[in-house]
């Protein structure tokens, strides 16, 4: 019973139920996991139209922004500064992507530079790919983070509320696209739509998608790709995982200069995320953008430059 309380509370007994085999994936937990590949199969059952195929498309592109923009370089590395409403904005939407909560996902983040590829690195390659790629979050070692790392986004409380219960906003994004479909194909069943149908293709097999691509930047982004920087771990750069998360396979730039907003450092280098935050930048939405500076940069020779970065500072105990 204790395993399905953390389907809905992540708090729930964690000193108890993690005291004892922490290296073990509890199956009864990850229960959802499972179920939203299996959702997939109900495709073939559903349809296909192409209002499902926008949705799906869209809520992938915007949740994959939330996760590279906010959960990534705004709550894990500082990398720009806003305001608290837009803050929670992008919280919610990179929640909707099931990929916990902010807190854990940055606690796990910035425990993942301090550490990169070493033993305490939580997703560290040298366990293998299946551990690098889901191993590690659907284990029991790595279901509670390190809130310590956090404490900057602690003081915040809809942040807290949104981590301790990761699963609403995904519900109610599911529930809504249930809602929505069933709507259109009562009032326009030209479209050829259902609830179903947008529940599969809007959540199911969008946030499939979407997982395994951001997962892919811990997995093959350590593994496949080219190597500008001598970094001290496996980070590579993959312009084809680049575009498939708007950015984050610059990832050999990434571990270089953590800091910074923009991780495609040349102009040929596609970083979709950094365009849209420029844009938000210009309308006064977000503000002290960091970026590498062009000595930086260009040293390729030079050492990784983490002295500036936020996620790899000292965290006071």
């Amino acid at each position: 019973m204790k395993s399905i309380r953390h389907w809905f509370d992540t708090s729930a007994d964690q000193a108890e139920f993690f005291a004892d085999g922490k290296t073990k994936v509890d199956w009864l937990r990850v229960i959802p996991f499972i179920g939203i590949h299996l959702g997939c199969l109900l495709a073939f059952s559903v349809g296909v139209s192409p209002l499902a195929i926008f949705i799906c498309v869209f809520l992938y592109l915007l949740r994959m922004f939330a996760i590279t923009g906010f959960y990534h370089r705004y709550f894990s590395h500082k990398s720009f500064k806003t305001s608290r409403v837009l803050q929670f904005i992008f919280a919610v939407i990179g929640a909707a992507s099931t990929q916990r909560g902010p807190l854990w996902w940055a606690a796990h983040h910035r425990t993942h530079h301090r550490h990169s590829d070493q033993k305490k690195d939580p997703h560290t390659p040298n366990k293998g790919f299946l551990w690098s790629h889901m191993g590690w979050f659907l284990s029991r070692e790595n279901y509670v983070a390190d809130y310590k790392r956090v404490t900057d986004l602690q003081k915040y409380k809809e942040l807290v509320w949104l981590d301790r219960y990761d699963t609403a906003v995904p519900f109610f994004l599911a529930l809504g696209l249930l809602i929505l479909g069933n709507r259109l194909n009562a009032y326009y069943p030209s479209l050829g739509t259902s609830g179903w149908q947008l529940v599969v293709w809007g959540y199911f097999i969008s946030t499939v998608v979407l997982i395994h691509a951001t997962l892919c930047i811990n997995s093959l982004a350590h593994k496949v790709g080219k190597r500008r920087y001598a970094t001290q771990d496996q980070s590579r750069n993959n312009g084809f995982l680049a575009l498939v998360t708007l950015g984050e396979g610059w990832h050999n730039n990434h571990h270089y200069f953590p800091a910074s907003a923009r991780q495609g450092f040349y102009w040929w280098e596609v970083d979709i995320t950094f365009y849209i935050l420029k844009i938000f930048s210009w309308l006064g939405l977000i503000w002290d953008v960091r970026t590498v500076p062009i000595e930086k940069r260009d040293n390729y020779a030079g050492a990784p430059y983490y002295e500036d970065s936020f996620a790899n500072k000292e965290i006071k105990q």
